[in-house]
C-alpha cells in the first residue's frame, strides 16, 4: 500500500484539511430482540412485536440474546479487530418518550470489541486503511409519530430492544469519497458475515457523520455530528456539505459549535438538532441487572473456524484463480450475490470471458431496468451455458448477444434458442467461399482497394458476415478473404 497522499479543500484565505469519523448503526440480524424473546422481524403493525421487557413494565429484568452476542464477536472478527473477553453493559440515562425505560442499555468503557482495521478501495484504485476504534452492543430505542394527529402523539415500541452493533471508526478518512467508501465496504462485510443485512431503507444500517476541519498541521477541530444518514449517497453529501460550511464559518471568523445537526435530504443540507452532549452528560454506570459479560475462547475460535470467505479474500481470489483485474474483481467481490453469480457463470470455463459478459452485458441490463442480481432475467446457469456456445464454436461473439437479447426479453435456455431459430455459426467452408465469392464479384472497386491497403479487409469481412445472416465464423471468413484476395 502506497503512502497515502494529502487531500486538501481550497477555501477563500488557504487549504483545509477535512477529518471524519462514522459512528454506524448496524441492526443485528436476529429473530429476537437483545433483551428479551419479543421478535425484531421488521414491517409489523405498531407495537405488535413488544414484550413486557421492551415496555419497561415493573419488575421486568433484561436477559442476554446469547445469538445477538454471537453475531457481534463475528463481526468483530471480520473487521480484524480485538475480541474482548470481558465487557460490561451500562446505563445510558435520558428522557425520551420513545425510551421508557428512561435509559438505554448499552456498553461504554468496556465494549466487546476493540479495536480493528478494514481496507478501503476508492474509485482511482487507490486503497486506504480505516481503524475501527470499537464495536459495542446496545438496544434501539422505540419511535415517536407526530403526523397522525394535530394534537397527539404516537409511541411505537416494535424497534425498542432491538439489537444494535455500533461500530465506531478512528478520525481516518479525509475526503467525502473516502466517507462513502468506508460507509459501503462496511455494508459488504457485514452482509457477507450475515450479521446485519444492511438494508438501509428500512433502518437497519445508519450513519452518524462526524466531521471538523482544520489546517493542515493544527490540531483537531471541533466536530459536529449529524444523525441517522441512512445512504451512501447522503454520507458523502452531509461531508461535502458540513465541510464547506465550516470552512466558511472559520474563514468569517466565526468558531464551530460542538453540536448534533440533522440531515434535509431534500436540500442536502444540514441544520442545528442540539448541542452536543459529552459522556457525563448521560450519567452511565453498570446496569445491576446485568452481569458482566465473559467469552471463552473456545466459542471465539468457533466462530473465528466458521466465518466466510470475506470481500478482500474473495477479490484476490479472483484474481488469482480467474486471471481477473484487480478492479473486475474488486466490482464481482464487492457483493455476495454478485459474486456466487459470477461464480456459477465462471464454473468451468474462461474466467475473463465470463467476467465480461457479468459485467458488462448483464449488469448494464440490470442498471437500466433497475434490477438486483437475484432479479436478473437471466440465470448464471443459462449465461454460462451461453459461453458454452460460445467457447465450442457454436455461435460467434455477435450471434451470442443476439441470443442474449433473446434471453433478456423471452426468456429461455440459450442452447435452445439456437436450435429453434437456426443460429448455429456457418463452419462450412464451401458455404463461407461461396459468399466471399459473390461479395467480392460483386465489388470489383473494393477489390483494387484493399489490394493496395490490406487494412481494409475489414469491410470485406463485414460484407461476408452480412451475406451470411452474421452466421459465419469470422475467422474462417478472414483466411479465406486474405487467401483469395492475396493480402497478409
Amino acid at each position: 500500500m502506497s503512502e497515502r497522499p494529502l487531500k486538501y479543500l481550497q477555501g477563500e484565505t488557504g487549504e483545509w484539511e477535512v477529518v471524519i469519523g462514522l459512528e454506524v448503526h448496524a441492526q443485528v440480524a436476529s429473530n429476537a430482540k437483545l433483551f428479551s424473546g419479543a421478535s425484531a422481524q421488521y414491517g409489523a403493525g405498531p407495537n405488535e412485536n413488544v414484550s413486557l421487557v421492551d415496555a419497561a413494565f415493573p419488575g421486568m429484568l433484561p436477559v442476554i440474546n446469547r445469538y445477538c452476542v454471537e453475531q457481534a464477536v463475528r463481526t468483530g472478527l471480520g473487521l480484524n479487530a480485538k475480541i474482548n473477553l470481558w465487557s460490561r453493559f451500562d446505563r445510558k440515562n435520558y428522557f425520551y418518550p420513545d425510551l421508557p425505560q428512561g435509559y438505554q442499555i448499552s456498553q461504554y468503557k468496556d465494549p466487546i470489541v476493540g479495536e480493528g482495521m478494514i481496507e478501503v478501495e476508492l474509485d482511482d484504485g487507490e486503497t486506504v486503511e480505516i481503524g475501527i476504534e470499537r464495536l459495542h452492543l446496545e438496544q434501539d430505542a422505540g419511535k415517536s409519530i407526530h403526523d397522525l394527529s394535530p394534537k397527539e402523539s404516537y409511541v411505537d415500541l416494535n424497534r425498542s430492544g432491538v439489537a444494535l452493533m455500533e461500530i465506531v471508526s478512528k478520525p481516518d478518512m479525509r475526503s467525502a469519497e473516502e466517507g462513502a467508501a468506508y460507509f459501503s465496504k462496511l455494508r459488504t462485510i457485514l452482509r457477507y458475515l450475515g450479521t446485519c443485512d444492511g438494508n438501509m431503507e428500512q433502518g437497519s444500517m445508519r450513519a452518524d457523520v462526524n466531521v471538523s476541519v482544520r489546517r493542515p498541521g493544527d490540531a483537531l477541530g471541533t466536530r459536529t455530528e449529524t444523525k441517522n444518514v441512512n445512504s451512501i449517497r447522503f454520507v458523502r453529501q452531509v461531508i461535502d456539505y458540513e465541510a464547506r460550511r465550516q470552512i466558511e464559518v472559520l474563514e468569517a471568523g466565526g468558531t464551530i459549535d460542538q453540536e448534533t445537526r440533522l440531515f434535509d435530504v431534500k436540500t442536502g443540507e444540514t441544520r442545528t438538532m442540539r448541542t452536543k452532549e459529552d459522556a457525563h452528560d448521560y450519567r452511565y454506570f453498570p446496569d445491576p441487572d446485568l452481569l458482566p459479560l465473559e467469552l471463552e475462547e473456545a466459542m471465539i475460535e468457533r466462530i473465528r473456524a466458521e466465518l466466510p470467505e470475506l470481500p478482500d479474500q474473495k477479490k484476490r481470489r479472483f484474481v488469482d484463480a480467474y486471471g481477473l483485474s484487480v478492479y473486475d474483481a474488486s466490482v464481482l467481490a464487492a457483493d455476495r450475490e454478485k459474486a456466487d453469480y459470477f461464480e456459477t457463470v465462471a464454473d468451468g470455463r474462461d474466467g475473463k470471458l465470463a467476467a465480461n459478459w457479468v459485467t458488462t452485458e448483464l449488469f448494464a441490463v440490470l442498471n437500466k431496468r433497475d434490477l438486483t442480481i437475484a432479479e436478473s432475467p437471466v440465470p448464471a446457469a443459462h449465461l454460462g451455458e451461453l459461453i458454452d456456445l460460445i467457447q465450442d464454436g457454436t455461435i460467434s461473439g455477435k450471434i451470442a448477444k443476439q441470443v442474449f437479447e433473446i434471453m433478456l426479453d423471452e426468456g429461455g435456455a440459450p442452447r435452445a434458442i439456437v436450435d429453434e431459430r437456426g443460429l448455429k455459426q456457418v463452419t462450412d467452408t464451401g458455404a463461407i467461399e461461396a459468399a466471399v465469392d459473390k461479395v467480392i464479384a460483386e465489388n470489383p472497386a473494393q477489390v483494387e482497394k484493399v489490394k493496395e491497403k490490406p487494412k481494409t479487409l475489414g469491410w470485406f469481412v463485414g460484407q461476408v458476415m452480412k451475406e451470411t445472416g452474421g452466421k459465419a465464423n469470422p475467422q474462417a471468413v478472414n483466411a479465406i478473404l486474405k487467401e483469395k484476395l492475396g493480402v497478409e
